[in-house]
Formats: structure tokens, C-alpha cells, sequence
């Protein structure tokens, strides 16, 4: 670590510190035990339930959540958001690929492991019971809607575009909103009732995300949000929410393809729920290839 990043954690307000080391003597040991596992786990924290932190320190989720207000804290979401001020989550991408890169060794077998660990991780949320409910509400929304928005800026845009261009070779009309700043709004304007909107944010509310949510509600537009925690801003908007971690560490740098593993979910279970629309687009799509490719009379 450099003098500069050093300096910097020094300046933080350590809100969650001090009121632990104020009030540890009046915990009791199991309350302790909660409270000094958040201290050492400031950032596995902010992507926790109640029930995951209960589950690491061997007590209850009640417990857990007694300890937090015992030091202070209104619950586990007023918890989350000091340990987010404290701990910097809007940390630049060249400071999250330092935090990462130093923690890796030279040789490529740490960042297979780190690579595959966050991708293991992903995948056994996915399929987990509250995940497969959520997709299973989320399939019945796509199948029932005329059209599929895919929201997604910054490195989501990509994904936006890929996920976009996977529904409508399945049969299901989709579009992106991938633009950030007033060149959204020429994106947003197609949207219209009858559509779903697809939704891949974080925990921050941004501009784009909250004016895209905004204009959903108004057009009376389901939410399908995938999210990689459990407390981002569109949850209590949102129809249904997929939980999709992007990184075994908050610290870290997160791996893009997590969220693309949800969407393929999510175009390949609307495709079982009416076959005869995807084979039908395939089909139609196969004999366009022709007519391009194959050679036509007179060299035309």
C-alpha cells in the first residue's frame, strides 16, 4: 500500500470503530462475537443477509441484528451504509485492479482460482431456492411482454447489447438502453407500456438508473433487477430481484460475465415457455443467411 492510500484510510471517519471499541464492554459474548466478525469483515459484510453474517459467527439472525443495534445502528441497512462510506465503495477502477493485481501471484494459478471462485460463487446463488423463484416470476413477465428493455451503462452496456440481440434471434422484440447522460433519453423514448424492463444496477443511484426506474413507473412497466446486493437502491421498486455477487470481494474487481450467465437463464427459459416462437425466428433467420450468402444469378 502507498503513502497516498494510507494517508487517505487514515482521514475516514471510522463511525463503526469507535462505537465498537466504546461499547464492547457491554455486549455480551455472543453479541461481541457478531460485532467483532462485522469489524474484521467490513467488506464480505455489505454483501451479506442477517441470516449469512448468523450463519459465519454461529448465533441467529436476531442476534445479529441485536448486536448491530446494540452499537448504535438502526439495522443491518443503516450498518451497511457506514461500512460503505468508511470503506470507499466508489474506489476507482485502477485502485479496485491494484487491490486485486497485489493480492495475486505471478504465476497464473491465483487468478484462475479468483476468477473461478467469483464465478462459483455467482452460480450457487443462482441456484439458489429464492433466485430460481425470482427467475421463474421474471420468465412469466418476459412471456407476457410485447417488448424487453435491457438497461445496463459501463461495463453493463456490452452486456446490455449481447442480451438484447440474444432475445430477438429467440423470437422476443428487445432493446438497450445503454447511454448515459442526455443521449438516454433518446433511448427511453422508445420505451412503452406492455414492456419489461430488464435492469442491471448495483447499490448506487445513479442518474440514468433512477430516470430509467422513473419513466418505467409511469408507463406502468414491470422491473426484473439483477443485482449483485441485496440492498441496491431500485430492490423495493423492482417486480422481482436476481442476486447475482460479481466478485468473491467487495474490494475487488468484479467479473462481467456473472450477470450474462443470468440473462442466458433468462432468454433460454422464456424460449422452453413457448418453443414455437424461437424455432420459428430461427428458422426465418436461417433462410435470410441464405439468401445473403448463397451466389444469385448473373453474379448478384
Amino acid at each position: 500500500m502507498n503513502t497516498s492510500t494510507v494517508s487517505s484510510s487514515r482521514k475516514r471517519h471510522d463511525l463503526y470503530g469507535e462505537r465498537f471499541r466504546a461499547r464492547q464492554h457491554e455486549l455480551s459474548p455472543r453479541l461481541f462475537s457478531v460485532a467483532q466478525y462485522i469489524d474484521r469483515h467490513r467488506g464480505a459484510v455489505l454483501h451479506k443477509t442477517a441470516i449469512e453474517i448468523a450463519a459465519d459467527t454461529q448465533t441467529s439472525d436476531a442476534t445479529v441484528i441485536r448486536a448491530i443495534q446494540a452499537l448504535g445502528f438502526s439495522g443491518l441497512r443503516d450498518l451497511k451504509n457506514v461500512l460503505a462510506a468508511w470503506l470507499d465503495e466508489t474506489l476507482s477502477t485502477s485502485a479496485r485492479m491494484a487491490t486485486t493485481v497485489s493480492a495475486l501471484t505471478a504465476d497464473s494459478n491465483s487468478s484462475i482460482d479468483f476468477v473461478l471462485k467469483s464465478y462459483l460463487i455467482s452460480c450457487e446463488m443462482l441456484a439458489s431456492d429464492a433466485n430460481r423463484e425470482a427467475i421463474s416470476h421474471a420468465t412469466a413477465l418476459l412471456k407476457a411482454a410485447k417488448r424487453v428493455a435491457v438497461f445496463g451503462i459501463g461495463a453493463s452496456s456490452l452486456l446490455a447489447d449481447y442480451a438484447a440481440r440474444l432475445f430477438n434471434r429467440n423470437g422476443t422484440p428487445a432493446y438497450v438502453l445503454n447511454r448515459t447522460g442526455a443521449a438516454l433519453s433518446e433511448q427511453l423514448i422508445g420505451m412503452n407500456k406492455g414492456d419489461v424492463l430488464i435492469m442491471m444496477a448495483q447499490r448506487s443511484a445513479h442518474r440514468e438508473g433512477t430516470t430509467t426506474v422513473e419513466e418505467a413507473q409511469r408507463l406502468g412497466i414491470s422491473i426484473i433487477l439483477l443485482t449483485g446486493t441485496p440492498d441496491a437502491a431500485f430492490v423495493n421498486v423492482a417486480d422481482t430481484v436476481i442476486l447475482i455477487p460479481r466478485s468473491a470481494e467487495a474490494e475487488k474487481i468484479p467479473v462481467h460475465g456473472t450477470p450474462m450467465i443470468c440473462l442466458e437463464i433468462l432468454v433460454l427459459a422464456l424460449a422452453a415457455s413457448a418453443p414455437e416462437r424461437p424455432v420459428k425466428t430461427v428458422n426465418r433467420l436461417y433462410e435470410l443467411s441464405n439468401s445473403l450468402t448463397k451466389p444469385r444469378k448473373n453474379g448478384r
